[in-house]
Parts: C-alpha cells; sequence; structure tokens
C-alpha cells in the first residue's frame, strides 16, 4: 500500500499543487481509506515529501570509471525524471517547491545533495585528466542538464529508454567536445 500512496501522492501533487495537495485527494486516487494514509504520515506535508524524496529519481555519485560514462548516468537519471509516469509532479517540485515554506527546506536539501552529487563527479573527471584543469564544472553541468531539460519541455510527452539513452549519450558527446575545444 505504501508504494501505492506515495505514486497516487505525487500524480496528486503534479495535478494539483500543494495548494489543491490533500489526503482526501490521495486516499481518492489511490483507492484507499484517509484513516489507512493517517497511520503512517500524519499531516499532508510529511505525506508529501516522504513521497517526493522516495518516489522521483535521485542523483547519486555515479562512477562508472569514466566521465562521459558518469555523464551519460547523469543525464538518463534526469531524463527518466523528465519522461516518468510522475513527471508532473518533477516539474511541480522544482518550480513551486521553493516557494512554498512547508516544502522549501525538503527541496534545499535534496537540490543540494543533488548538486554536490553531479559536481564531484565532474571533479573527479578533471582529476583524471578526462578534462582540461580549469573547465567550469558549473558550466559543464549547466549545459548539459539544461540541455535535457529543454528538451524535455519541447519534445514529445513520451520518449522511451532508447529514445532517453540516445539523448544521453549525444548530449553529453556534444558538451564533452565544446569543453574539450
Amino acid at each position: 500500500m505504501g508504494q501505492r500512496v506515495r505514486h497516487a501522492a505525487c500524480r496528486v501533487y503534479g495535478r494539483h499543487g500543494w495548494s489543491g495537495f490533500s489526503i482526501d485527494a490521495v486516499a481518492r486516487e489511490a483507492g484507499v481509506g484517509k484513516a489507512s494514509i493517517y497511520l503512517r504520515w500524519p499531516d499532508r506535508r510529511t505525506l508529501l515529501i516522504d513521497s517526493l524524496v522516495t518516489t522521483l529519481v535521485t542523483v547519486e555519485d555515479v562512477d562508472t570509471g569514466s566521465l562521459p560514462g558518469d555523464l551519460r548516468e547523469i543525464v538518463t537519471h534526469h531524463m527518466r525524471y523528465y519522461f516518468g509516469d510522475l513527471k508532473a509532479a518533477a516539474f511541480r517540485m522544482a518550480t513551486e517547491a521553493s516557494m512554498t515554506p512547508e516544502l522549501r527546506e525538503t527541496w534545499d536539501t535534496w537540490r543540494a545533495s543533488q548538486v554536490h552529487a553531479a559536481r564531484s563527479t565532474v571533479r573527479r573527471g578533471i582529476d583524471r585528466g578526462e578534462l582540461r584543469p580549469g573547465t567550469s564544472v558549473t558550466l559543464l553541468l549547466d549545459t548539459l542538464l539544461g540541455g535535457a531539460l529543454m528538451h524535455a519541455l519541447v519534445a514529445p510527452a513520451v520518449m522511451d529508454a532508447d529514445g532517453i539513452d540516445e539523448l544521453a549519450a549525444s548530449l553529453v558527446d556534444f558538451v564533452l567536445a565544446a569543453a574539450d575545444s
């Protein structure tokens, strides 16, 4: 039941945002009683935060042994987030959570951990000599992940795993070639 409720919570949040998010709406979406939800989560804030943190894709400090492989993993993770069945919640979280006092602290902590993991990956590539010293870690990641986000915003609503893998490889190859020039 837990995962079904968490997915329902993300779907409700994706459609209605924080102002339209309620235990009642989640219970209807999940097909469970409100009492069952309250047994695990004492309030809507706790339910939503738990659902977002445990359900949406997170970037970890990946190390495939090569910077291109690491960056492909990071982009693929983001693209699955952007094209997954909970994409509305993912986009809503990225745009609304920082402006919602009840969600801001969790968003800031989550975002900082994601940024730290991605930057560590690029710095490791610099340390291994796969990128020139002095390469801007921030600019490289902004370009790479900004390209992934832009594609998700203007591309067809659905992209399968093969399409995500192909796009990730293309973006990484392009950005690394530009960084090397």
